[in-house]
């Protein structure tokens, strides 16, 4: 099953089955029995269905959207039918099954208790130590309009950020051929290690000078293997916070840490609070409402490498950052060359 839902995770069950997900962004995981699933936009979950209920009836599938955030949003429930095969022929039914009871649309405890049972399947490869920490906040925006001529809050518009920079992305040449071929004055190499400004990031009422990001396309550039644990922070600027699933190119990553509120900063080695023997090791991880997720992957994929939000908006407003991941000293790790037939972009 794939989310391809542009703004919102749904809650997905079938009435009266039960599900074993066996695999999530194609990873195996230790089976996981369920009534219902989380899924978020870009996630991927493979399930098996038993199929072991009165054949002479209907079932509906339906899925319902989780939104943890104080905004509005298209509260309807999709359904489909499951109805069950006799001798190679489709029953006819009135259509009056049985309806599958999913949580509530708010319900985090249920949204975040399906992904505490996601593990691994295969313990002993996650990086136990690390060479460089990244931390970055994650955040909805505002961006001030000439006379104040916008349609969202004080005639400003919305925009999206991470460490306070809203990703520009680039009008004429792309960062893989700017990187690539040394074209000068695409891109910027100081996104920041660490947030620009330290403040309590999940309060309920925020200063409005914080709103306000930085327009810049700036990169992260990581040297050929270094093990990179990424720390990502949800705010509750605008809104009062929403989740963002994060999707990054180019890897897999192990989810070694989750939690609500604000991250400890200051903690030297939070590892004693990670899970370092059985995280999931996915290519989507929704930062929750108010809260934060702590990731760690090896860099030995070189190339460029764009992480996003999965809400199409969020990405579009700016919610993004490129990797850049440099070459190794092995034929095998550089970046290939340009395609012949690669369009001419931009020309």
């Amino acid at each position: 099953m794939v989310n391809a839902a542009m703004n919102l995770p749904l809650f997905f069950a079938i009435a009266n089955h039960s599900l074993t997900v066996v695999s999530a962004d194609g990873h195996y995981i230790k089976p996981i029995k369920a009534t219902y699933i989380t899924i978020s936009p870009g996630e991927t979950l493979d399930m098996l269905l038993h199929a072991d209920q009165d054949p002479e009836r209907t079932y509906y599938m339906a899925a319902r959207a989780y939104q943890s955030g104080n905004i509005d949003f298209n509260n309807s429930t999709t359904i489909g039918i499951l109805s069950y095969t006799s001798s190679c022929k489709a029953k006819t039914s009135s259509f009056s099954g049985y309806y599958p009871t999913l949580p509530f649309y708010n319900d985090t405890s249920a949204a975040f208790g399906f992904f505490t049972k996601i593990k691994c399947l295969f313990s002993g490869q996650v990086p136990v130590q690390i060479s460089r920490r990244i931390i970055t906040t994650v955040s909805i925006n505002l961006r001030m309009c000439p006379q104040n001529s916008c349609e969202g809050p004080n005639g400003s518009r919305l925009a999206a950020s991470m460490n306070n920079i809203s990703f520009v992305t680039p009008s004429h040449v792309d960062i893989l051929k700017a990187y690539y071929y040394h074209i000068k004055g695409v891109y910027g190499t100081r996104f920041p290690e660490f947030p620009p400004l330290i403040f309590n990031f999940t309060a309920e009422n925020q200063p409005f000078f914080l709103e306000t990001p930085r327009l810049a396309t700036e990169v992260k550039v990581i040297e050929f293997g270094q093990v990179v644990e990424l720390v990502i922070q949800g705010t509750s600027l605008v809104g009062g916070g929403l989740d963002h699933p994060m999707h990054l190119h180019g890897f897999s990553f192990y989810v070694v840490g989750v939690g609500f509120g604000n991250y400890n900063i200051s903690e030297e080695d939070p590892s004693s609070r990670y899970n370092l023997y059985d995280p999931p090791y996915k290519n989507t991880m929704t930062v929750p409402r108010n809260g934060w997720i702590a990731i760690r992957f090896v860099a030995d994929n070189p190339g460029v490498w764009f992480m996003h939000c999965h809400l199409d908006r969020h990405q579009t407003w700016g919610m993004n950052v490129v990797f850049i991941v440099k070459n190794g000293r092995e034929p095998n790790q550089q970046i290939l060359p340009p395609p012949d037939d690669l369009p001419p972009c931009y020309e």
